[in-house]
């Protein structure tokens, strides 16, 4: 009897951590560039003394991302960008190197530093800096112009060049904070940059949305809801038959 628990008790548990990826996705509906978390279980036998061979238990495996694009949205905010493709922005990482993000909402903090969440953009040669109160414009290769106050019109000048990279999607890891890393190399803390990719494109005046679909969210959660609520009815049918078998052995006795 205590097969079925245990085996019911670690559905029960994985249904729970499904149901925290679907509310994380979810509080995520609104946010910028974000991509949807993947969860997946498999069946693991069960190992230890006295195991049986029927036995097994539920684990998670490696959560992985959904990296289908999101809706585009134009807004006409001339510090929004949109990336094509496969192509990622990248950041400063707080951890050291350097950081990926779809996220195209930038900002000019109170020292010129263009920066997504705070964090600053990095160009070709480092972090982007612009002059305060210049008007600029972002091309589609990511190249950004500015014309400082007071100048001619004719007066355009070049001060950077946002770093779009395409890495590989499927060695791409999503850090706690949101963005996502290459794994290091061999005997290397951090992984190396990657190299700016000269195809990569981008749309000015467009933000991409989230991936996540609100409605499919809504659907996996009510499922996981019911999943869990199948595994706990098992757990309970269980210990009703327990009862019975002890009643049943009580008597005979």
């Amino acid at each position: 009897m205590d097969r079925i628990i245990y085996t019911a008790g670690s559905g029960a548990s994985q249904a729970m951590q499904q149901q925290s990826v679907v509310n994380h996705n979810l509080s995520n509906v609104s946010t910028p560039g974000f991509r949807a978390e993947l969860d997946a279980m498999r069946a693991v036998p069960v190992q230890g003394d006295g195991r049986l061979a029927t036995r097994t238990s539920v684990a998670a495996t490696t959560s992985g991302t959904d990296f289908s694009p999101g809706y585009m949205n134009a807004t006409g905010r001339r510090l929004d960008v949109a990336m094509q493709g496969d192509a990622f922005l990248a950041i400063q990482d707080p951890q050291g190197g350097e950081a990926y993000t779809r996220r195209g909402d930038l900002q000019v903090d109170a020292d010129g530093m263009l920066t997504v969440k705070g964090e600053p953009v990095m160009g070709e040669q480092g972090p982007i800096v612009v002059p305060p109160d210049a008007e600029f414009s972002i091309g589609a290769d990511g190249s950004i112009s500015v014309l400082e106050a007071g100048a001619n019109p004719d007066e355009i000048a070049p001060v950077g060049r946002l770093k779009l990279v395409t890495p590989d999607l499927q060695a791409l890891t999503r850090g706690d904070d949101g963005w996502f890393r290459l794994p290091p190399g061999d005997d290397a803390e951090i992984a190396a940059p990657q190299p700016l990719d000269e195809d990569a494109r981008l749309q000015s005046g467009v933000l991409e949305g989230s991936n996540v679909s609100a409605t499919d969210a809504m659907v996996a959660m009510i499922d996981g809801a019911r999943r869990y609520d199948m595994q706990m009815k098992v757990i309970e049918s269980a210990d009703q038959n327990a009862q019975r078998a002890n009643s049943l052995l009580s008597v005979q006795a």
